[in-house]
């Protein structure tokens, strides 16, 4: 039996108005918000948007809100210097793909948005959705492929490289290769990061791999998959919006 949702994350209470467009300042492309999420980077110029319409809702009140919602406030987001340092190493890496480079950033952006949830170390989280795919061009120059398991073997240690490189604590660079060695089997890793960023990818993925499928293998899907609350809600909301109460 499902655990029963706060009001606030249940999608039955979600209103069409309850999901908007903002229109990012420095690109102008649009960037779609929840109403409850205070800012998030345009998949676009990659810079962050802050949400003008931002309705904290029944956050103004409950004593579980910053568990609910997570933090609202990141003004002062220190680790955002150290991410935008990764995402250049990743272009650096990926070169002339473009689709791989907004594949990553797109892993991070929902990786944000669940982790406001979720909880994590915001570094793990970030660091991992921005490097889980470094190692494609070494596995293609090595291996001539890219195989869900060759991506493991190769990626940690051109992951690790480029931390280090940005001297990154030794704990998060010790867990970002870990998540980044299990992010297709999940062998030997059960921490909210992880799922974070598992979750973070499929959110990205269903619409390529999977489209076209009925509704119910779709839902069948997202319950199997997904590993964390916010995760599947998004899913729910992303893949399935005709949901009735």
């Amino acid at each position: 039996m499902s655990e029963p949702r706060c009001p606030g994350q249940d999608l039955r209470y979600l209103k069409p108005e309850d999901v908007f467009d903002i229109r990012c300042p420095y690109c102008k492309k649009e960037v779609e918000f929840f109403k409850d999420e205070p800012s998030l980077r345009c998949p676009s110029c990659h810079r962050r948007v802050r949400n003008p319409k931002i309705d904290l809702g029944c956050a103004k009140w409950c004593a579980y809100a910053k568990e609910c919602l997570g933090a609202v406030d990141d003004e002062s987001d220190e680790i955002a210097p150290v991410c935008d340092r990764l995402i250049l190493e990743v272009q650096t890496v990926f070169g002339s793909d473009r689709r791989r480079i907004d594949h990553a950033l797109k892993v991070l952006d929902f990786a944000e948005r669940i982790a406001r949830t979720e909880g994590g170390d915001p570094l793990v989280v970030r660091a991992a959705a921005i490097l889980h795919d470094i190692g494609i061009p070494e596995a293609e120059r090595k291996h001539g492929s890219c195989t869900a398991k060759l991506r493991e073997i190769e990626g940690p240690p051109v992951a690790r490289a480029i931390m280090e490189r940005l001297e990154l604590d030794e704990s998060v660079v010790d867990h970002v290769c870990r998540i980044i060695g299990s992010r297709h089997s999940g062998k030997d890793i059960d921490t909210p990061e992880f799922r974070i960023v598992w979750d973070a990818d499929w959110l990205v993925n269903i619409p390529g791999e999977h489209s076209g499928e009925d509704r119910e293998k779709t839902a069948a899907l997202i319950a199997k998959t997904f590993k964390t609350g916010k995760g599947r809600a998004m899913a729910e909301k992303l893949f399935l919006q005709d949901i009735e109460d």
